[in-house]
């Protein structure tokens, strides 16, 4: 059998399969067997709640599988894979909105399960058997009794043992990129937060949110044994566990200066929405080697229909991007990823365009963790951005056309290039 057929959860959390029935993604696209991989190490196989399974009969028409038989079923990837299409489902009446997960369309394919997805980086560093968890607790155990009172440490001890954040654990098995929070207030009101949602969205952020400022004192005790002497050694301001680091600029500027008067090792690099270029241009300056800003898009309604951004435009990011190439930053996107709209022909068009005025070196895919129906009545209608070409698409053509800039999913341990100035 080559169709891809139709699979779903079943009441006791197995798996059912419906073999006369196609498989199909959320917009209704019939899957086809090349649409999909086997399904990647380090998986997770989701049931949808409150979701019916849906496919299509041989004469074309949709059929969806009695509630009595399970829900909808869906694949969570493992980071280093980017999902290339939704699952389809048919809602119950009155439901609430999904847990903030990226789900990726799945199939049967003669006899496994396969996913809708493509390969776009080496997951080793962040695959789960890098985390072994009596590890982890041990050395959560021994760096909080040597540094009991640095707030850091137990805000992502936190993040490492209850959320099993890689970038937070990281900090403790002392190697890779590592998490430093220190921002509890924000200045965008993103669709997909997971750390602090509004309360009018019925929506129920799956972290807690960092709720004090570290000292700096604090911020170097975490970050200095690290770039010092851990392996690929990167300490990241930006973390999902906080609002934009950015905020707490004069701060972070103090700690990278002191930890660049302690230490040339390593990469200090920050996670931001890029909102403000000055208080950038004051952390390229104090000794910042790497920078990442989230974007959903280049084009300044899609741009902002999903930030919702406070004080600040599309065009400030950019203005941010351009400085960090001036300096000689290594600088990246953290593109968000949701298939079906950051795909389509205007969209394409205007990330070339931000990828080539600001002189990326990097664009790492992330997977948006976000309910489809609580993000597209939102943004601006698909119909107005053109033609849904397919997540493969977009990335050949980022392949082609701007060939220099890497494509991938991870942070690159590289510090400050050369200014040429």
């Amino acid at each position: 059998m080559t169709t891809p057929y139709l699979v779903y959860s079943t009441p006791d959390g197995g798996i059912g399969e419906e073999v006369r029935l196609q498989a199909l993604a959320f917009d209704g696209h019939p899957l086809e067997a090349t649409d999909l991989i086997p399904l990647p190490d380090g998986v997770t196989l989701s049931m949808m709640p409150d979701r019916l399974a849906v496919g299509r009969k041989r004469s074309g028409e949709r059929q969806i599988v009695a509630k009595s038989r399970g829900w909808a079923l869906a694949a969570l990837l493992p980071i280093g894979y980017t999902r290339t299409l939704l699952p389809a489902y048919e809602k119950l009446a009155g439901t609430e909105p999904l847990p903030f997960f990226g789900y990726s369309a799945v199939a049967g394919l003669n006899g496994r399960l396969y996913v809708a997805a493509i390969k776009t980086d080496d997951p080793r560093k962040w695959h789960p058997r890098a985390f072994q968890r009596r590890t982890l607790e041990r050395l959560v155990r021994e760096k909080q009794a040597a540094y009991p009172a640095n707030r850091v440490l137990k805000q992502h001890a936190h993040c490492a043992l209850d959320y099993a954040c890689p970038t937070a654990s990281n900090l403790f098995f002392g190697r890779w990129e590592m998490a430093i929070a220190v921002s509890p207030g924000c200045n965008a009101r993103c669709l997909g937060c997971i750390s602090k949602q509004e309360e009018e969205e019925n929506l129920i952020s799956p972290q807690d949110r960092l709720t004090f400022i570290p000292t700096v004192d604090e911020i170097v005790e975490a970050a200095l044994p690290h770039l010092e002497s851990a392996q690929d050694a990167i300490v990241s301001f930006g973390q999902g566990c906080e609002g934009e680091p950015l905020l707490q600029w004069r701060r972070i500027e103090q700690a990278i200066k002191t930890l660049r008067e302690r230490t040339d090792k390593g990469v200090i690099n920050i996670n931001t929405n890029g909102s403000n270029p000055r208080w950038l241009q004051r952390l390229y300056h104090a000794g910042l080697d790497t920078i990442r800003v989230s974007i959903i898009s280049g084009h300044p309604e899609t741009y902002s229909a999903y930030y919702r951004p406070i004080g600040y435009t599309c065009e400030d990011v950019k203005e941010s991007l351009k400085y960090a190439r001036d300096e000689g930053l290594y600088s990246s996107i953290n593109l968000l990823c949701f298939p079906g709209m950051i795909d389509r022909e205007r969209e394409v068009e205007a990330l070339l365009a931000f990828v080539r005025e600001t002189g990326l070196r990097l664009i790492q895919l992330r997977n948006l963790n976000i309910d489809p129906e609580v993000l597209l009545p939102r943004m601006p209608a698909l119909e107005t951005m053109g033609k849904a070409l397919g997540v493969r698409t977009l990335i050949e053509i980022l392949q082609r056309e701007v060939p220099n800039v890497e494509i991938g999913n991870f942070t690159r341990p590289r510090q400050r290039a050369h200014n040429p100035a």
